[in-house]
């Protein structure tokens, strides 16, 4: 049985947590971050798991931690990478609704600073324009809603995520 919650699934920068926490408090749901629920439970920034394990093994990690979730009436706010494991994102569906939010490449190249800082899951030699294009089919297949929020801010992207989820 599917659960109340709203799952936010994007590119780094697209405002996941931001947008998370503000909608959260606008319906009065919980707040959940799984890259928070990552670095609590592995001690260490993303950027020095993945610096340690690998990217693959940094996936299995993050995919493990998003399936083992419990969560009801909660936005869930995951890491931009969580999309490369089947397993974690059809434990997902069973939790919510799954939002995909949505910002052209430009945006996201705008608002982002060091990848590897950041503890974006890149491939070795891979560029951001090529995350964003392997990742975006991934993102629009596993969303049950598309939200578009390029020149919104962030008051207007957590209307918009509400009226698309009001539908």
């Amino acid at each position: 049985m599917k659960k109340g919650n709203i799952i936010l699934i994007g590119m780094p920068g697209s405002g996941k947590t931001t947008i998370g926490t503000e909608l959260s408090e606008k319906i009065g749901f919980g707040y959940v971050d799984s890259d928070s629920v990552i670095v609590a439970r592995e001690g260490k920034r993303l950027s020095e798991i993945i610096a340690e394990v690998g990217r693959e093994a940094f996936l299995d990690i993050e995919a493990k931690v998003n399936s083992e979730l419990c969560a009801d009436r909660c936005v869930i706010a995951t890491g931009g990478s969580v999309i490369y494991r089947d397993y974690a994102m059809e434990k997902l569906r069973t939790l919510g609704k799954i939002v995909y939010l949505k910002l052209s490449y430009e945006t996201i190249e705008r608002r982002l600073g060091d990848l590897k800082a950041r503890g974006v899951a890149l491939k070795d030699g891979f560029t951001l324009r090529d995350l964003y294009n392997e990742r975006i089919p991934l993102y629009e297949k596993y969303a049950d809603i598309t939200v578009e929020l390029d020149g919104k801010t962030v008051m207007e992207s957590v209307a918009a995520v509400a009226e698309a989820l009001s539908k």
